[in-house]
């Protein structure tokens, strides 16, 4: 038992979920029972609602003394079902002969330790019960303790050729490939020395975080495939891969003394994901329970809670940066971790300040996008894009030296972006269409106007008429009519 506890143990390191164990009679299986609790008696409960450990098996009235307290009705039964088919319920561990080997799914199971004879279409029914898909499951583990593989061998016969190379991997191909991912990560890292943060407290570990992911920002400037995938993108990528291997060989030797250096990685994965590099949209962002505890006990942290201050200075109001900040990055030891930190505050004020400019937002997102691509191009290095991202900041916080309202200048904007209405029409004119458009917008749109095709048409309707009447544009190019429009939909969705 004490190995089926530590293996249990380690997998549950690896993915949160729910293992089964088959054993060959009913006495063995509270023989079993009596062992777990002897070792862990706190999985053990009286009570059906409650415990970590329970043993699933028929019996009746005239069985041993010792068979009575795992004996329930059938609502007992199904009460338990419901239990173990939970993925959040604590009930982790059931123990059988027969029952819940076939036609039965909890997808969340993951292991099947066997200790019993099977064969033919009973073997495969009783491997499928750990092959259901579910978040987070790469696969799922049977763990041979009486000599099945001939028998699953012949049992595979009557399956294709896909379902027999699909199934049936030996554990010693898994741990390959968790050793081959984990190579695939120290080759990023290479020449920067992360061992210090193996063995090392959780405060010494969150010191060397910030010049780690330091590292391989740096590794993407100086990547010769960047043009093929963003080399974050491919790290995240390489990040899931030693993941997905890593719950594949849970349980092993192997997984389990590089589980600290694993998690040392993944934790440079988060910090990078909250710079929101090699981020792509479509990627499962599910919360990984069983490796946020093994970041958690590893790392002593899954963030850096505020990454500029990781980086060697206090997080800056964009609203008030000054000179001395500037001066204060100059002398930063991790440029390339400031210059993505402060690309994403500038993203989130970008959004936050010029939600309803339309022109203004893609203008100052143009500048900012433009910045960080000649770095990474280095047509520019770290001190010189900061520059450029400083200057951004204060033009985006400078305040409009007219008089127009936030909705007015909006609406100026656009008008604007138009050179031939500026040239014929001028500023004035200009700003009273911007005026006569924001009533409009306010007057036409109402509660999720945007869902009713009928409001929009009305509104679209209101423009046109307004810019007709004013003469706009002069040059009745529709691009400028259609970014007018634009306009007053993302206004219109601020004033409801």
């Amino acid at each position: 038992m004490a190995d089926v506890l530590h293996h249990f143990d380690a997998r549950l390191e690896a993915i949160d979920g729910k293992a089964m164990i088959a054993c060959m009679s009913r006495r063995i299986c509270v023989e079993v029972y009596d062992r777990i609790i002897s070792a862990m008696p706190h999985w053990h409960s009286d009570n059906d609602e409650t415990g970590t450990v329970k043993v699933v098996m028929t019996g009746n009235a005239t069985d041993p003394a010792s068979f009575q307290p795992h004996l329930r009705s059938k609502t007992k039964l199904e009460g338990l079902r419901r239990r173990y088919k939970d993925a959040s319920d604590p009930l982790k561990l059931v123990i059988v002969r027969d029952m819940w080997l076939t036609g039965f799914d909890a997808p969340c199971m993951h292991t099947l330790y066997v200790d019993k004879p099977m064969r033919g279409h009973g073997l495969m029914q009783a491997i499928a019960r750990v092959n259901r898909v579910f978040s987070g499951k790469p696969a799922g583990l049977v763990v041979d303790y009486i000599g099945l593989a001939a028998e699953l061998k012949s049992a595979l016969a009557h399956y294709s050729q896909g379902d027999q190379e699909q199934t049936g991997i030996d554990e010693r191909e898994a741990v390959g490939a968790f050793m081959t991912t984990l190579d695939v990560m120290r080759g990023i890292f290479h020449g920067f020395d992360y061992k210090a943060a193996l063995g090392a407290t959780g405060a010494e570990r969150l010191e060397i975080l910030p010049r780690a992911v330091n590292h391989v920002l740096g590794q993407a400037r100086t990547d010769p495939t960047a043009s093929e995938k963003p080399f974050g993108t491919r790290f995240q990528d390489a990040a899931a891969n030693l993941v997905r291997a890593f719950k594949l060989a849970a349980g092993s030797t192997e997984a389990a003394t590089h589980a600290e250096e694993v998690a040392f990685f993944l934790a440079v994965r988060s910090a990078l994901k909250k710079l929101d590099v090699g981020s792509t949209t479509g990627r499962r962002t599910d919360p990984d329970f069983a490796i946020e505890q093994l970041l958690n006990r590893a790392v002593a942290s899954t963030e850096v809670v505020d990454i500029l201050e990781a980086c060697g200075f206090d997080r800056p109001d964009i609203s008030v940066l000054s000179e001395e900040f500037l001066i204060e990055i100059q002398n930063l030891e991790y440029k390339n971790l400031a210059v993505e930190a402060l690309k994403k505050l500038l993203n989130g004020e970008i959004k936050a300040r010029m939600r309803g400019n339309v022109v203004q937002k893609e203008r100052f997102s143009d500048r900012l996008n433009g910045a960080i691509a000649r770095y990474h191009n280095r047509s520019v290095d770290a001190l010189q894009v900061i520059q450029e991202l400083i200057a951004l900041a204060k033009d985006l916080k400078a305040e409009p030296e007219d008089d127009l309202s936030d909705a007015e200048r909006s609406f100026y904007d656009a008008l604007a972006q138009n050179q031939s209405a500026v040239e014929v029409m001028g500023n004035e004119e200009l700003r009273i269409i911007a005026t006569v458009l924001v009533n409009s917008v306010r007057d036409s749109s109402g509660v999720d106007w945007w869902r009713r095709d009928d409001v929009r048409a009305k509104m679209r309707v209101a423009v046109k008429r307004i810019l007709r009447r004013h003469g706009y544009p002069p040059d009745l190019q529709a691009e400028a009519v259609m970014l007018v429009i634009k306009q007053a939909e993302a206004m219109a969705q601020l004033v409801t």
